[in-house]
Order: structure tokens, then C-alpha cells, then sequence
């Protein structure tokens, strides 16, 4: 691809390693671009936030492309994963320490199988109080991480899919298809207290943006490589 490819806009579809955030991704790539073509400033933005401990399917648009960012972000999304029984986190994720543990002797794969019927469809669903959610103009991760305390409404989200792939307890595998905004955390704490017991997510990887796969993606150092070998 020419300089001038990206300026008038590229998707470039970016498989995000674990422990990198979605804003390391971009910046890597729009000062890789720059340096390439020996240009100043370009537009390089992403369409929907991965946590740092999730993989998977990142769209990343450059230049006149960055207009339609909001159109992808809005599309559905496939996930897949594995949630942790019997312990809770206050993350919903392994962001943070184990704070509690429930039993489970009474679940099973019986069980888990029909409890996902129950978050199938519209739902009502709390974001977790460790994410990039706004309030009072400041993340609510910030808050939390300082042991503030503050209340979060809940929202309506679409799951159209959720099952359960893999059964090896305490873990179970899963994949969702979901609306924009559905926290997969979330869904971890609520399938937790749907059985009578607890759940964090310890596993996390998107698979899909609507049309787009992570299977046509590439790994950050793919995409670096493949502008160095155009020299």
C-alpha cells in the first residue's frame, strides 16, 4: 500500500495481542505508517475497545476511513472465551484478586447449558464499575481503582447467541453474539449468580465485527513487516 492508500482510508484488520490496549495498537501502527512514508500526521483510529486482557479481532481505520469508525463500532460482535466458577473478582476478570468463592457442587453441565437460555434476547446488563465508562468526566476504572464507590445503571443490551462450547470444571468454555456495548465481564458475574454461585471471565478473545473476521487478521508485527518489505 502507497502513502497515498492510507490517507484516503484504510481497514486494517489487526489481531490485538494479550496485555496491549487498543490505544498501544493504534499508536504502534500510526507511528510505523508515519515513519514509512516520511509524513507528519495521519488520522489512525479503532472501532470498538478490547481490554488489555483480550485478544482478537481489532478494526483499525486510517485517514477518510476514520468517518466510518462509528458504523463498525455499531455492528455485532462474536466472542469467545472461558469463564472461571465458583470465584468472583471485582473486576469480573483477572484485572484483580480473587475477593470471594461460592460453591459449586450443585452445578451441572446440565445446568449450564440452561442457564444461558436466560440472557438470550434483550437484556438488562450493569457495566462493571472497573471500565472506560464515563461519570462526572472520569473513567469509573479511575474511581475504582482508588476504592471510590459509585453507583452504575444498567443498560440494555442483545445477546443472540451464548453457549457453551467446552465443559472442564471450574472452567467453561463459551461463545456470545452480542449488541455494541454487552460487557462479556458482566455476562461472567451474572452467569455466576444465575447458578447460585460465582464467575469471573479468565479468558477473552474477539472472533468477529460484524462481517469481519479475525481469521483475515493480522498481528501487529505482520502489519509492521509487510510496510517494511515494501522498501
Amino acid at each position: 500500500m502507497t502513502e497515498e492508500d492510507f490517507k484516503s482510508g484504510q481497514v486494517l484488520l489487526i489481531d490485538k495481542p494479550l496485555n496491549w490496549t487498543s490505544f498501544q495498537a493504534v499508536n504502534k501502527l500510526r507511528w510505523h505508517i508515519k515513519q514509512r512514508f516520511n509524513i507528519k500526521k495521519i488520522k489512525v483510529g479503532h472501532a470498538g475497545t478490547l481490554d488489555p486482557l483480550a485478544t482478537g479481532l481489532l478494526i483499525i481505520c486510517t485517514g477518510k476511513q476514520t468517518k466510518q469508525i462509528n458504523i463498525y463500532q455499531g455492528q455485532v460482535k462474536e466472542y469467545t472465551g472461558t469463564f472461571t466458577l465458583g470465584a468472583t473478582t471485582p473486576s469480573f476478570d483477572l484485572e484483580t484478586e480473587i475477593d470471594k468463592s461460592f460453591p459449586t457442587d450443585h452445578i451441572t453441565d446440565e445446568l449450564l447449558h440452561q442457564t444461558t437460555q436466560q440472557f438470550i434476547g434483550d437484556i438488562q446488563q450493569k457495566p462493571p464499575i472497573f471500565s472506560a465508562i464515563k461519570k462526572d468526566g472520569k473513567r469509573l476504572y479511575e474511581l475504582a481503582r482508588k476504592g471510590e464507590t459509585t453507583e452504575i445503571k444498567s443498560r440494555e443490551v442483545t445477546i443472540s447467541e451464548f453457549e457453551i462450547t467446552k465443559i472442564n470444571f471450574p472452567e467453561v468454555e463459551f461463545r456470545v453474539v452480542c449488541s455494541k456495548g454487552t460487557y462479556i465481564r458482566s455476562l461472567a458475574n451474572d452467569f455466576g449468580k444465575a447458578l447460585n454461585s460465582g464467575a469471573h471471565l479468565s479468558a477473552l478473545r474477539r472472533t468477529k465485527i460484524g462481517d469481519f473476521s479475525v481469521k483475515k487478521a493480522v498481528s501487529i508485527n505482520e502489519f509492521i513487516n509487510s510496510l517494511v518489505e515494501k522498501d
